[in-house]
């Protein structure tokens, strides 16, 4: 049993008591990172899998993002963009060449670049593909997540999300996921200007399409004159082992959502990117964000990204990760808790049984802190695992042993 010391206990009851009730954490509190590793208040070390859901790619406190950071904020912190400041052009110029688009806008959170992308999207649906007034329309898939925003849940289909928030945001079609033939419908109205769906569902349960999906959508994208829009907030900075989720299959949305790993979890960066054609049909004083784009957030993504490169990440997050599925599926093979083993490069899961209201993946995390590892259920009945890229191998074998020796003693 997972214990809980009384200086644990005192912070987990402050933010019970002060805080909103918008969260359920595992019963750790953290205090230090490094790396693949955190520590508790209390000392404790842990192999950290779930990295602030693929924000940490880089790892914890990566020394040259940390100096990024500091040697930006002896400078200048912030200017709004009512000002021009000497962090943003050189940004923007490097993470347009990184990801090959024309243009970049600026924002800070990931579920602030998804809004951003729908509302650029309706802007060129209604400039540039001549949609009347007020009916555009862009497509989602079922399982999607990119925030809790109203724009947000107004596509969802997560109960949790959804249910007492309404009423919601029109212009919105939800259609199964995975399924081109349902996308083929849907795409038959000329009004659809977009869209909108992960290359993999991270909160889903990191749900991976079949092979020639992404492609299908493309080209399908294509032929109808609709805008592809892929958020890669999670998917994206090498987590699935390579650059970008829709590389794996050579396909290049006409918007891109990056964000989370974008700072390599230091400071609040995401982005939209796009062409000219789709980024300059929003013009001065119709979308704007005070911290979006200021010097501080433009110093730590650009080390970010680098670090990516210099570290080759994408590489060893697919190598990584081969070494993780052939360790858990061959657990599968001998322990009847774990169903399936899904996912690509380091964003990963393992189903435990087929109802998402049961407690048992909780109760597995609570074992897996115990032994020294953090993960956390998605549902009730999925673990999704999503390490630092920079994990060794050697501490991969290790994390699945600890991984494995859990998951016995639970069952």
């Amino acid at each position: 049993m997972l214990t809980i010391h009384s200086t644990a206990q005192q912070f987990i009851d402050q933010e019970d008591r002060y805080g909103a009730h918008n969260y359920h954490p595992l019963p750790v509190v953290l205090q230090r990172g490094e790396g693949v590793h955190v520590w508790d208040v209390e000392g404790k070390r842990y192999f950290d899998f779930l990295s602030a859901y693929s924000a940490v790619n880089q790892g914890h406190c990566h020394p040259k993002i940390i100096q990024a950071l500091f040697d930006q904020a002896k400078n200048l912190t912030l200017t709004s963009r009512a000002f021009y400041n000497d962090q943003l052009g050189p940004y923007e110029e490097y993470v347009t060449r990184y990801f090959g688009y024309d243009k970049v806008l600026p924002v800070n959170s990931g579920v602030e670049a998804g809004e951003a992308a729908v509302k650029l999207c309706r802007r060129w649906g209604y400039d540039v593909k001549g949609i009347p007034a007020n009916q555009a329309k862009i497509i989602f898939v079922a399982g999607n997540f990119w925030g809790r925003t109203i724009a947000a849940i107004s596509s969802s289909t997560d109960p949790s999300s959804r249910v007492g928030f309404g009423p919601f945001l029109t212009g919105y079609e939800i259609i199964p996921y995975n399924d081109l033939a349902a996308l083929d419908v849907a795409l038959q109205d000329p009004h659809v200007a977009g869209f909108m769906l992960e290359p993999i569902q991270g909160e889903a349960g990191v749900v991976v399409p079949d092979e020639g999906y992404l492609r299908g959508v493309r080209e399908r994208c294509t032929r109808a004159n609709v805008l592809m829009i892929a958020d890669e907030v999670q998917t994206g900075i090498a987590r699935t082992g390579m650059r970008l989720a829709c590389d794996h299959e050579s396909v290049q949305p006409d918007i891109l959502i990056l964000g989370k790993a974008l700072s390599g979890g230091v400071f609040p960066v995401s982005a939209v990117l796009a062409n000219d054609e789709i980024m300059l049909t929003i013009k001065p004083g119709e979308h704007g964000s005070t911290f979006g784009g200021n010097p501080l957030a433009c110093a730590v993504a650009t080390a970010a990204l680098q670090v990516v490169i210099d570290e080759d990440l994408s590489d060893k997050a697919a190598r990584m990760g081969k070494i993780f599925r052939e360790r858990m599926n061959h657990l599968a093979d001998a322990n009847a808790l774990v169903k399936l083993v899904r996912g690509k490069g380091l964003l990963n899961a393992i189903v435990i049984n087929d109802d998402p209201d049961s407690s048992t993946a909780w109760n597995i995390c609570l074992k897996l802190a115990e032994n020294g590892l953090l993960a956390k259920p998605t549902h009730g009945n999925i673990i999704r695992f999503a390490p630092p890229l920079v994990i060794t191998e050697s501490e991969m074998n290790l994390c699945c042993d600890i991984i494995e020796r859990s998951l016995n003693t639970v069952a």
